[in-house]
């Protein structure tokens, strides 16, 4: 769950994912949809999982800690009967993992019920959820979206749906939101569209999802995605769509492409995997390796490996075994029972790799632990050579916008050059992939922008966030 797995700490994590459902014919089968389209977005967070439900304005909620299927069993989705629900996948990068900080959240107030679900980081969070209090606000949890809840309330609207739409001129970062009232089912997504948010329909239904995925496992068509400051609110008129804040270009999280969406997923109109694919096509035309065989780390490295072999002529193989049914250890977490859980994770495969030149390939390195311990066990193994291959650039910069991006100390490319790396992690070479050959490697709107803050440090594209000083 969320950071147990030692393998994915070691990555980029996203915080969580959001679906929405409204069904124009009055069915009350939304939370048995909300529950299947929160399974396919269960990467997206591991650490709770809520639904809540409208049942001709009665509004029912359940949440919890773990996984969807752990969550929610039959019982529980029969009781859950409603025409329309927004449902939550959650990874903490903010507020800790505890039940109180489990979403969507599900508050009422004068204006009338309001639940909200929400994906991203205010980056003036803190100093609203300050003012708030200074004024008399009493928190319950630790969540950007209760501070959202509480402009709600104090806004001057008596509308819910305006008061929200009022609220969003105070709060600054990244925000891909659905929401519910008594009658609406609503979707906003922040001026920059930081993270993805997309609308899909079925048969009568509007549906709203993290990535395109969710629509597939129920049989939705995906119409659009939300556009960047754009609310869409969906009641019994059908579909209607309203700009709240003026467009100043995007700048849409290139993580989405690299490590975070499905495979299957499509993000602003490229899909992932032949994003991914191109990712490592770009690679191998930047680099110039002698070796015998192209192994990807699983299952994080898979596609761009594909490409780098295509383009390359160097033979792909699956030379690391995944263990997939390692689930949560309840050992104490010394550093030497960590390095011991990605032995358990995965596993080289001696008699392919062995005497073998390795070409290596992952999608990122963030603190280089994981990546130090993969190589040694190739090694272990018997391999002859071992270069690591990176589809993404190094990670020099934290995040400020709901990903789980530590100190920028904690980050190995911050403090090292790239031969340093290389020798802190045991590889005979490192290659990463350029930020120009990324940004190339994703063919969709070319009106759509890029954060590369991570990459670069340059935030001077955000020009609604002021950059808080390094951690």
């Amino acid at each position: 769950m969320g950071r147990s797995n030692s393998i994915e700490v070691d990555k980029m994590i996203e915080e969580c994912g959001v679906f929405g459902i409204y069904n124009l014919d009055g069915e009350d089968n939304a939370s048995d949809l909300t529950y299947l389209g929160l399974i396919s977005l269960q990467h997206r967070g591991q650490e709770s999982a809520g639904i809540t439900v409208n049942n001709g304005g009665d509004i029912n909620i359940h949440k919890g800690m773990g996984l969807v299927e752990n969550v929610f069993d039959e019982a529980e989705i029969t009781r859950l009967k409603g025409e329309m629900a927004i449902g939550h996948v959650r990874y903490s990068t903010s507020g800790s993992s505890k039940l109180v900080n489990a979403q969507p959240l599900l508050v009422n107030s004068i204006k009338g019920s309001l639940a909200l679900a929400h994906n991203g980081n205010l980056t003036n969070g803190p100093e609203l959820r300050e003012n708030l209090e200074r004024n008399g606000s009493i928190f319950h949890s630790t969540l950007d979206t209760e501070v959202i809840a509480h402009l709600v309330a104090r806004a001057f609207e008596d509308d819910i749906v305006e008061a929200l739409i009022q609220s969003l001129h105070q709060i600054k970062g990244a925000f891909s939101i659905v929401g519910m009232t008594d009658d609406s089912l609503i979707a906003i997504r922040d001026p920059k569209g930081f993270r993805p948010l997309s609308i899909g329909k079925l048969n009568n239904s509007y549906v709203i999802a993290s990535e395109t995925c969710a629509f597939d496992i129920i049989g939705a068509e995906y119409i659009r995605d939300v556009e960047p400051g754009e609310v869409i609110v969906i009641n019994q008129d059908g579909l209607k769509s309203r700009k709240y804040s003026g467009h100043n270009g995007t700048s849409l999280c290139l993580f989405e492409y690299i490590y975070f969406a499905r495979p299957d997923s499509n993000i602003s109109g490229q899909n992932v995997l032949l994003a991914r694919k191109e990712m490592g096509q770009k690679l191998a035309e930047e680099v110039d390796i002698e070796a015998d065989i192209v192994v990807p780390v699983p299952d994080s490295g898979i596609a761009a490996a594909l490409g780098f072999s295509e383009k390359s002529g160097i033979d792909y193989v699956r030379g690391i075994l995944k263990n997939r049914y390692m689930g949560r250890t309840f050992i104490q977490p010394t550093q030497q029972i960590r390095d011991l859980k990605v032995r358990l994770k995965l596993a080289p495969i001696k008699e392919i790799i062995q005497g073998k030149r390795v070409i290596l390939v992952d999608d990122s390195i963030v603190r280089g632990t994981t990546s130090k311990q993969i190589i040694a066990r190739i090694k272990e193994a018997g391999a002859a050579e071992v270069h690591l291959v990176i589809s993404s650039p190094p990670v020099s910069y934290p995040c400020y916008f709901g990903l789980d991006t530590s100190r920028r100390q904690e980050l190995i490319a911050s403090q090292n050059s790239v031969n340093e790396i290389c020798e802190i992690i045991g590889a005979d070479s490192l290659h990463y992939l350029s930020q120009k050959g990324l940004c190339n490697a994703i063919k969709n709107d070319p009106e759509i922008d890029f954060c590369t803050a991570c990459f670069d440090g340059d935030y001077s594209n955000i020009d609604y966030f002021s950059k808080e000083e390094e951690r």
